[in-house]
């Protein structure tokens, strides 16, 4: 079952392109038609779209992985922010940081930085500074907390990237593509989809449109974190149980021992009371032998 339709699709106007003379002809197998001069996106083959990019998104997800959620345009910041904050994913709403893919350890010093910040803050540290040197602690901080807060949780390089607006984020799509990450995209008309690997093709300027493309794929997103937690449970409790199998093992080892020599005691007493019976047996074969001589 498709995780959105064409009338929901409709009624949040994802058709909506942009004006003809705006357009990018790499799009054209997206487009539907012309009217009023202005370009109509195919919802069909966005229902499509939003449906493989999801089931891509939930087997990330399933994986334990990170996508990171790309957008800096006004129309998308609370949509972004919120949806990604749902299924606990790193995103990016402010000015993109030049090199942040490419040039990620240099990145991740700048958040440790705000980390080291906020521990002095705690410890009472910055108590003996002066009113001017703490004014500038609290600006760096709050300039660090701006553009690289939202990605403090993020240690390695995300497996995927989510964009709206691919030709606003160009620099994001770019640097994904050297290093190989999979790039899932909102592209509009005027946009280029050739270096997107999930191409969506919908309204990347109506918040409607963001929302309803955003909440399906998020969904799966949290489909994928749901199914690796009942993975995790299922391989803990086998654990559980082959531990208490090795546990239990041993014990009945030893109990078929006690077993054994428990048998045993009845026989060795018996092969004892047979012992001195032979003994005069053997005398009186002894005592027999000169006779017949």
């Amino acid at each position: 079952m498709s995780r959105t339709n064409f009338d929901q699709l409709l009624q949040a106007g994802c058709h909506f392109g942009h004006l003809r003379r705006k357009w990018n002809p790499a799009m054209a197998p997206y487009i539907f038609m012309e009217r009023n001069g202005i370009h109509i996106i195919d919802l069909n083959k966005t229902v499509e779209s939003v449906d493989q990019a999801a089931e891509a998104l939930k087997n990330i997800a399933r994986q334990g992985k990170k996508i990171l959620f790309v957008a800096t345009k006004k129309q998308a910041k609370d949509v972004i922010e919120e949806k990604a904050k749902s299924v606990g994913m790193p995103y990016v709403i402010e000015r993109w940081p030049g090199g942040m893919l490419t040039n990620f350890p240099t990145i991740r010093k700048a958040v440790k930085k705000m980390a080291n910040i906020d521990k002095l803050m705690a410890d009472g540290t910055f108590s003996n500074l002066s009113k001017r040197e703490l004014l500038q602690v609290t600006r760096q901080r709050a300039k660090l907390e701006k553009n690289l807060g939202s990605i403090a949780d993020l240690s390695r390089l995300p497996s995927a990237l989510f964009i709206v607006d691919v030709l606003k984020e160009k620099i994001a799509v770019k640097e994904a593509n050297r290093l190989g990450i999979p790039v899932f995209a909102i592209v509009d008309t005027n946009s280029d989809p050739k270096d997107i690997d999930f191409v969506i093709p919908a309204n990347d300027d109506a918040k409607e449109s963001i929302n309803v493309i955003l909440t399906a794929c998020c969904e799966a997103i949290q489909e994928g974190l749901n199914e690796r937690k009942a993975e995790k449970a299922d391989e803990k409790a086998a654990a559980e149980q082959e531990e208490l199998g090795e546990t239990q093992r041993p014990r009945r080892a030893r109990r078929t021992r006690k077993e054994a020599a428990a048998a045993a005691e009845p026989v060795a007493e018996e092969a004892k009371a047979e012992e001195p019976a032979a003994e005069p047996a053997k005398e009186e074969a002894k005592e027999d032998a000169p006779a017949a001589e």
